[in-house]
């Protein structure tokens, strides 16, 4: 015990005399205090426009400092009472602290409060990082002891105050003031103090800019610490009206910020590693951007929401609306709303009839049909009888698409919406044919970007080039190969579908004077309206709904989306060549006329193929082998032709499983719970 008591000893004074040493060699090395004011470690970001014009500037925000002296009292305390109560009791690291967090994980089994001081908070801001490992939290440590060593308490609070990050933007307590309340630091209340003092712990989530509502919640948290630690007395805390707090709306704010919300988080994967200040040359065009602003706001139901996505022909996002709104809502519809998507999902579904044999002159029957016990219904209820496959996608049979899916299989609808870059799960039951699986509206406008591409995939992107502010390049865009999803043959077909829908069916308010193709979409009782097409290059996506999935009166795919559309692609395509579609189905040579099977030798029964899935695929019986789970669909080459179950549909495969995987990510399958009748 004697020699444990003296080694453990030796060991401990060691161990000081170690920490000594290095918070003496750090404390040495720091900065000056004036050098230190002057630091800034956030990096300046200016976004340009496809056209070289300043669409924003993003960084940080640190308004005029603020000596100690002048910090107002009720900050002070606002911010100690909510960090670091102790804070003139520790050195720099507080041991009671550490104890009480270890504690609370013991007991929890999770960690619920940290143990770092603000010394420890402004170590981290000013010299590291906010990665959670233990060799940062050891020099978080060290460097704290060293900053209480070199400047006093009154010096490290007015390097905090000053430097801490308070969400949108605004570096220290005269920005956060300046921009949320519209005065200078100086003049900061007990409740505005309060809500500035809260934003520390979640920037982005309580910050006004983001959600006024939790910066006022969290707001009050901070007034009950404060009255717990003497610091605002009950009467105080009782007597204030967060609603006479005005919050100062933003100017400059525009739906930009959509696009560039969705595209600088890539800057992560194209640059990895930069601090340096950097100009993005983007795809975005400010006159389309505009138009596209202006045709959601114009068009979009009272109480609604809307967005829109346009592409290029090689994917350049042209523009980008995620909301009505980006300073009331900065929630992007355009990129994260997942909804469903009515008959727009029809495009898969004929895409695979198409694939399947099927051309747009083939016939069909629109009658009532039940498929495992579910019986869609037309939008009006009626039946056409005999008409062929361009008027029932014209006019969204949804019998029809039933049938073909029914026909072609539910599974190789799912693989074709797959191939084409649906990145959200699909169940695979009937109803999906209608819309049922809920999508991306960006996902959505590069499927029928595709479509216009002749069948090419089209991956969207949005960053043309980033260089220093010194002119360096760090990277170039540089397109990858495409990757055809199906046939020439049968994109034309599709176009040949799309374009009646607009010319003489459910979409003919999205005309624009030149040919248009696309596709409107309508989910159960009017909640989402969708309508999605291309002309002369410029492929476009809208939707309209409310966020609370509530219905939306009169909203149809045809009216306000259509028109949306309508008014933003007259703009876009205002300067390009009117280009005719090629819309001619020219059977490729897998696909065999029924004259040149008699050339086959062995009986006819004996002839199958097999199916993206594996399946053997038996035409003649009608059916597929077992285990198989789609029948081979007829070809419509005359009335009683008797081989019209003996054409073999089996097309080179469209895309590879390399491509497969990178652009869908090979998520797992679900359903919706809610089928719709879509339009």
């Amino acid at each position: 015990m004697r020699r444990l008591f003296v080694w453990g000893g030796a060991l401990a004074l060691l161990g000081v005399l170690s920490l000594a040493v290095a918070v003496g060699l750090a404390a040495n090395s720091l900065p000056d205090y004036d050098e230190l004011k002057a630091t800034q470690n956030e990096q300046m970001i200016v976004v340009r426009a496809r056209d070289g014009t300043e669409l924003v500037t993003l960084g940080p925000s640190y308004g005029k400092w603020i000596a100690a002296g002048q910090i107002p009292q009720v900050m002070k305390d606002a911010i100690l009472s909510t960090e670091d109560k102790r804070y003139y009791q520790h050195i720099g690291v507080d041991p009671i602290g550490i104890v009480r967090s270890f504690y609370v994980r013991y007991r929890d089994g999770r960690w619920r409060q940290g143990g770092s001081t603000i010394t420890q908070q402004l170590a981290r801001t000013v010299f590291l990082n906010n990665s959670r490992t233990f060799g940062r939290k050891l020099r978080e440590g060290v460097l704290a002891l060293a900053i209480e060593w070199k400047f006093s308490k009154d010096q490290v609070l007015e390097l905090y105050l000053n430097k801490v990050y308070f969400g949108g933007g605004a570096y220290g307590i005269d920005s956060a003031s300046r921009k949320f309340f519209g005065h200078p630091g100086t003049q900061l209340s007990l409740p505005e103090a309060a809500i500035i003092a809260g934003l520390v712990k979640a920037p982005s989530h309580y910050s006004p800019t983001a959600d006024a509502v939790a910066a006022v919640d969290r707001g009050k948290v901070v007034l009950g610490l404060m009255r717990e630690n003497g610091k605002a007395s009950a009467d105080q805390v009782a007597a204030i009206d967060f609603k006479s707090i005005k919050f100062v709306t933003e100017t400059g704010q525009n739906s930009v910020r959509y696009f560039t919300d969705w595209a600088l988080p890539q800057l992560d994967i194209l640059l990895g590693e930069n601090d340096q200040p950097i100009e993005v040359w983007t795809t975005l065009d400010p006159k389309l951007q505009a138009a596209a602003t202006d045709a959601i706001q114009r068009n979009v139901p009272g109480g609604a929401q809307g967005a829109l996505v346009s592409m290029d022909r090689d994917g350049a996002v042209l523009a980008m609306v995620g909301g009505t709104d980006y300073v009331t809502s900065n929630y992007n519809r355009a990129i994260n709303a997942v909804r469903q998507p009515g008959s727009v999902w029809k495009l898969f579904v004929y895409l695979a009839a198409l694939e399947a044999g099927y051309t747009p002159a083939s016939e069909v029957i629109d009658e009532p049909v039940t498929i495992q016990g579910w019986s869609p219904r037309n939008s009006g209820g009626t039946f056409a009888g005999k008409i062929d496959v361009r008027t029932a996608f014209a006019y969204s049979k949804n019998t029809v698409a039933a049938q073909l899916g029914n026909e072609v299989g539910f599974n190789a609808v799912a693989a074709v919406a797959r191939r084409f870059g649906i990145t959200t799960p699909i169940s695979t039951v009937p109803s999906m044919v209608l819309g049922s699986n809920e999508v991306r509206l960006i996902d959505m406008t590069r499927a029928f970007a595709a479509v216009s591409a002749k069948g090419q995939s089209v991956e969207p992107y949005g960053i043309v080039k980033i260089a220093t502010t010194d002119g360096q390049v760090l990277y170039q865009h540089k397109p990858k190969g495409s990757v055809a999803l199906v046939s020439p043959n049968v994109a034309n077909g599709m176009t040949d579908l799309l374009q009646s829908a607009v010319a003489s069916g459910t979409g003919q308010a999205a005309q624009i004077g030149r040919p248009v193709a696309g596709k409107t979409g309508t989910t159960t009782s009017n909640k989402d309206g969708w309508f999605l097409g291309f002309s002369s290059g410029v492929t476009t996506g809208v939707w309209m709904g409310r966020d609370d999935d509530k219905p939306v009166g009169g909203l149809q795919g045809g009216t306000a989306p259509a028109r949306a559309f309508s008014s933003y692609m007259k703009v876009a395509v205002a300067g390009r060549p009117v280009e005719k579609f090629e819309t001619e189905m020219t059977a490729p040579a897998w696909q065999l006329e029924p004259d040149d099977e008699a050339n086959f030798s062995g009986s006819p029964e004996d002839y199958y193929y097999v199916d993206e899935n594996g399946n053997l695929i038996e035409p003649t019986r009608g059916g597929a082998s077992p285990g198989a789970d789609r029948q081979a669909a007829p070809r419509d080459d005359g009335p009683g032709d008797p081989n019209d179950q003996l054409v073999p549909v089996n097309p080179p495969p469209a895309a590879n499983e390399d491509f497969l995987n990178e652009a869908t990510g090979r998520k797992g399958s679900g359903s919706s719970s809610r089928p719709p009748q879509s339009l």
